[in-house]
C-alpha cells in the first residue's frame, strides 16, 4: 500500500523514493481533492470573524436518532455529570496547572513514576514531557527556522501583518524534529497509554502505536505582546463529525454517552477510532489523520501568560459535557441565579439542529455562554512552565486554547508535531503527504496552494533518504517497515505489512 507505489518508481531514482507527479491529486482516484487556500484563521470562526450559519435542519434528525430510546437515560446522566463537572471543578481551583502530569525524559524507564504519571494522565488527557530534546538544539532549531523566514519573503501566517502562527511545513526545523529519535521515543511512549478493549488477544484491527507516523504540521513564533492570536477553547480532529453516524458513529466512539452511561467512556481504547471520519466536509481545518495525541516541541521558555498553552484537564467529563449539551436547553434566563442548577435544564423539545460551537469545515469552539457548566473561566488551566526542548501533548479530544494576550517578554515558540499511530488510514494519508513534501507544497490536510515548493532553503526527501535515519524515514513513508522484527505481537507484524 504504502510503498507499493515507491517501489515501482525505484529504478528511475539514485535514491529510494519515488518519482512524484506535478499533481498529486492525480496519483489515485481516492485522493480528497485540494483544499482551499488561507491560514489558520479558516479553521476558527472566531478568529476570522465570520458568522456561522444555523446548522441544517438534518442535524435535528440526527441528534433524535443518537438517543432514540435512551432519553430517560440521557436525562439521569446529564444530572449525575453536572455533579461531577461541580466536584472537578472544586478539584481544578486547588490545584490549578498541578493537575497536569509531567515526567522527565530520563525517567520513562522508571516503572513508579511511569505508573504515576500514567494514572494522572489518563484522568487530565495532557502532559508535559521533560528534555526530550536537549535545550541548545531547541534553540539552534528557533534560529534556523528565524533564517529560514528570512531567506524567503512572502511566508503566509497569521496575523498576515506579523504572524505568529506560520503556514510553514518542510522547514529544516520541523524536519529534524519530527525525525529525531527521541522525539519518536515520547511519541511511543505516549501512545502506550492508549489500549484496545480486546487487549493482546486483538486479532480484528490493524494499528501499532510503536511506530509513530510523521504529521507535517505548522509552527509557532509569537511575539510578546501578541493579541491577534487569541485561539480560545476548542477541540480538534472534527466538530460536526463527532455526533454524525458518518463521522465519529462509524466507530461507535462515544456510544456510551449517547446512551446514558457516560462513566462506561474510555478516552483511552484506540481501537473505536480506526474507522472514524474526522473531516468529512474536505474544510482547511479538518484533520483525517488519526492523531491520539496532539502536541508541540518548546523552542523558547513559555510561562503563564505569556503566550502559553491552556488546557481543560478532566478529559472523560469534559467530553460527556461537550456530546451531550446539543440535547439540553434551559428555562431560565443567564442571568438568573438558578441558571445552571440541574433543574433548570431539560432534554430539548422540539429537538434543535443545533450543535453549541461545532460548524462544519471548522474546529469544535466552545465558550462560556454555550457551555457555561464547564466554567471555562476556572477550568482552563495553563500548563506548567516549559523551557526549549520540553515535550508537551494532549488527547485527541482534549479542550485547549492559548493566552489571549502574550504578556511576556520574549517569544514564544514551538513546532507542532502530534503522535499519530500506524492504521491503514493513517498509511494512506501518509502517502499523500509524502507528495506533497516532494513538492514543498502543504500538507493534504491544510490550505492549499504553492507552499514552499520554491524555498531557498527548504528540505527534501532526498535529504533525508541520505541524512536522517533509517526510523525516521519510515515515520516519513520513505522506507519500508521491518516486519521481521522478533519484538511486535503477530497482529502488528500484519500491520506493518499492510503498511508496506
Amino acid at each position: 500500500m504504502l510503498f507499493r507505489f515507491a517501489r515501482r518508481n525505484l529504478r528511475q531514482s539514485r535514491i529510494a523514493f519515488p518519482t512524484i507527479p506535478n499533481n498529486p491529486a492525480s496519483t489515485s482516484p481516492g485522493i480528497i481533492t485540494s483544499k482551499t487556500s488561507g491560514d489558520i484563521s479558516s479553521v476558527f470562526p472566531s478568529l476570522s470573524g465570520s458568522s456561522p450559519e444555523p446548522l441544517p435542519s438534518r442535524f435535528a434528525t440526527v441528534k433524535k436518532c443518537l438517543i432514540y430510546g435512551h432519553e430517560a437515560q440521557v436525562q439521569d446522566s446529564w444530572k449525575r455529570l453536572l455533579d461531577a463537572l461541580q466536584k472537578r471543578r472544586e478539584e481544578l481551583k486547588t490545584r490549578g496547572s498541578n493537575m497536569v502530569p509531567q515526567i522527565n525524559f530520563w525517567n520513562l524507564n522508571d516503572v513508579e513514576k511511569r505508573t504515576e504519571f500514567r494514572d494522572a494522565l489518563h484522568q487530565t488527557g495532557v502532559a508535559v514531557i521533560r528534555g526530550v530534546v536537549e535545550s541548545n538544539e531547541a534553540l539552534g532549531w528557533k534560529e534556523l527556522v528565524k533564517r529560514y523566514i528570512a531567506s524567503n519573503p512572502g511566508v503566509k501566517g497569521f496575523p498576515p501583518n506579523n504572524p505568529a502562527i506560520y503556514e510553514l511545513y518542510w522547514s529544516p526545523s520541523q524536519i529534524l524534529a519530527r525525525a529525531h529519535p527521541d522525539v519518536l521515543r515520547a511519541q511511543c511512549f505516549l501512545m502506550s497509554h492508549w489500549h484496545s478493549a480486546l487487549g493482546s488477544s486483538d486479532t480484528e484491527h490493524f494499528i501499532s502505536t510503536s511506530h509513530p507516523l510523521s504529521y507535517a504540521d505548522r509552527l509557532r513564533i509569537r511575539q510578546p505582546g501578541d493579541s491577534s492570536f487569541a485561539l480560545g477553547p476548542h477541540v480538534d480532529g472534527g466538530s460536526c463529525e463527532r455526533w454524525e453516524p458518518s463521522g465519529y458513529g462509524l466507530g461507535g466512539v462515544y456510544n456510551c454517552i449517547f446512551e446514558g452511561n457516560w462513566e462506561e467512556y474510555t478516552p483511552w481504547e484506540m481501537t473505536c477510532r480506526i474507522p472514524v471520519k474526522s473531516d468529512l466536509y474536505n474544510g482547511p481545518g479538518g484533520c483525517s489523520m488519526y492523531r491520539m495525541f496532539q502536541g508541540w516541541v518548546a523552542m523558547s521558555e513559555i510561562g503563564g501568560g505569556h503566550g502559553h498553552l491552556k488546557v481543560c484537564p478532566m478529559i472523560k467529563e469534559a467530553t460527556a459535557y461537550m456530546l451531550l449539551r446539543p440535547f439540553f436547553a434551559p428555562t431560565r434566563t443567564p442571568d438568573d441565579p438558578q441558571y445552571l442548577d440541574v433543574a433548570n435544564w431539560t432534554l430539548e423539545d422540539p429537538v434543535s439542529s443545533s450543535l453549541q460551537g461545532a460548524v462544519p469545515s471548522n474546529g469544535q469552539e466552545l465558550n462560556a455562554e454555550l457551555h457555561p457548566h464547564l466554567a471555562l473561566d476556572d477550568t482552563m488551566v495553563h500548563v506548567p512552565k516549559v523551557r526549549p526542548g520540553d515535550y508537551v501533548a494532549w488527547h485527541c479530544d482534549s479542550i485547549h486554547a492559548v493566552d489571549s494576550i502574550h504578556t511576556g517578554a520574549s517569544d514564544s515558540s514551538v513546532l507542532y508535531i502530534p503522535a499519530c499511530p500506524l492504521t491503514e488510514a493513517n498509511a494512506e494519508y501518509l502517502a499523500r503527504q509524502r507528495e506533497t513534501f516532494a513538492e514543498g507544497i502543504p500538507a493534504p490536510d491544510f490550505p492549499s496552494g504553492e507552499g514552499e515548493s520554491h524555498y531557498r532553503g527548504r528540505l527534501t526527501p532526498e535529504y533525508v533518504m541520505k541524512n536522517i535515519s533509517l526510523q525516521a524515514q519510515r515515520a516519513m513513508g520513505l522506507a519500508a517497515f521491518d516486519v521481521r522484527q522478533h519484538e511486535v505481537f503477530d497482529r502488528e507484524r500484519d500491520t506493518l505489512q499492510m503498511a508496506n
